[in-house]
């Protein structure tokens, strides 16, 4: 296998990890797109630099992430900052009118986060334990802990308002 078929399948295997990143750090889905793109031209640059220490999925985040969060800097010194739309769900067999409305009030307070937090809070929705996420983030497991418990909490008050 070529390592342009072997990324292909990588990214295909783990797009999930993408466009989570790229849905809580964006407001718009053209925004999102370009974003998208953006880690992937990212984890391209970055892929013969893996080692295969960390399993796929956290290196992808950990690049995802500092891409995503390079991004809004930049767009936070330029001021391009753009109103909040709404989270749009892709249907499913499944559907659930009152699940999918709970969910978008989660993501639009988890959007309301600051940048380090929306990426723990992230993580954690995604099942990552909290050794993985200081792997991701850089932080102790400890700091993740205590920092999950604070967003939680504060997560909590909002939803509650």
């Amino acid at each position: 296998m070529s390592k342009e078929e072997e990324f292909t399948r990588i990214i295909k295997d783990n797009e999930g990890v993408i466009f989570k990143i790229t849905t809580v750090y964006t407001d718009r889905s053209e925004d999102q797109q370009d974003l998208y793109q953006e880690i992937v031209y990212q984890l391209w640059k970055a892929y013969d630099s893996f080692r295969g220490d960390a399993k796929v999925s956290t290196w992808m985040y950990r690049v995802a992430l500092n891409t995503a969060i390079t991004r809004l800097k930049k767009e936070k010194r330029n001021g391009n900052r753009v109103g909040i739309d709404q989270v749009v769900l892709k249907q499913t067999e499944n559907y659930n009118t009152e699940f999918e409305e709970k969910l978008k009030i989660l993501y639009a307070h988890i959007k309301m986060l600051n940048d380090l937090e929306k990426g723990l809070i992230l993580l954690l929705l995604e099942g990552k334990k909290y050794e993985e996420i200081a792997l991701i983030t850089g932080l102790t497991a400890s700091n993740v802990g205590t920092r999950i418990s604070r967003i939680k909490q504060k997560l909590k008050t909002q939803i509650k308002k």
